[in-house]
């Protein structure tokens, strides 16, 4: 890879990563509900799964959904399912003190599995391949892994950490549950793109 398609590819993981999407608006809710702390295994699931993700692709996982069409269409449903709970569960996190068992941070494994329901995600390592790779192989598909994890985990953090900030001006129950609430709109918002997710 040359030097200016490394930074080409550099500035699209940034641009692709620090912009909102699901990834970013669960974890900007995390950092407010559990602190920057608590939410580090979040960001990583997402910068190693995506990473994996992203290799995969390019060795030819989008062909298995341009083979078999109903597998993109499980997908499809899968995600909007997925997703549309998720956003219940953000929605109902509470304040301390409220009576009700809080919601646990989400583990690095459950982030890392979510990218594969993430029409964002998708559209980043299908881009990242088509774009980035001039001859296809494991190598290449590594490498721009690679550069996607390097790029993608401070990125993330961004958000965790604006999570962090804002939290003690979110600490009554009120302003907290708004907060939630239209955290859980905007990722419902973010499933617009699994309607047009072509493969």
């Amino acid at each position: 890879m040359t030097h200016e398609l490394l930074l080409a590819l550099l500035g699209f993981a940034f641009v692709t990563s620090v912009t909102p999407g699901p990834n970013n608006m669960m974890l900007l809710a995390s950092g407010v509900n559990f602190g920057f702390r608590r939410t580090v295994p979040h960001m990583l699931g997402i910068s190693m799964g995506h990473a994996l993700m992203v290799f995969l692709v390019g060795l030819g996982l989008a062909g298995a959904f341009k083979a078999w069409p109903p597998a993109l269409l499980a997908l499809k449903v899968a995600s909007v399912a997925y997703m549309l709970w998720l956003a219940w569960k953000i929605a109902q996190s509470g304040a301390p003190g409220e009576g009700r068992a809080r919601p646990q941070p989400m583990t690095f494994l459950q982030a890392a599995a979510f990218q594969w329901v993430n029409p964002k995600a998708w559209a980043m390592a299908l881009g990242a391949v088509s774009a980035y790779v001039v001859e296809p192989s494991a190598l290449a598909y590594a490498a721009v892994a690679g550069s996607f994890a390097l790029v993608n985990l401070p990125s993330v953090a961004v958000w965790a950490g604006a999570g962090q900030v804002v939290r003690r001006w979110l600490e009554g129950p009120g302003r907290l549950r708004a907060f939630n609430w239209t955290m859980a709109g905007l990722l419902v918002l973010s499933l617009w793109p699994v309607v047009t997710l072509q493969i």
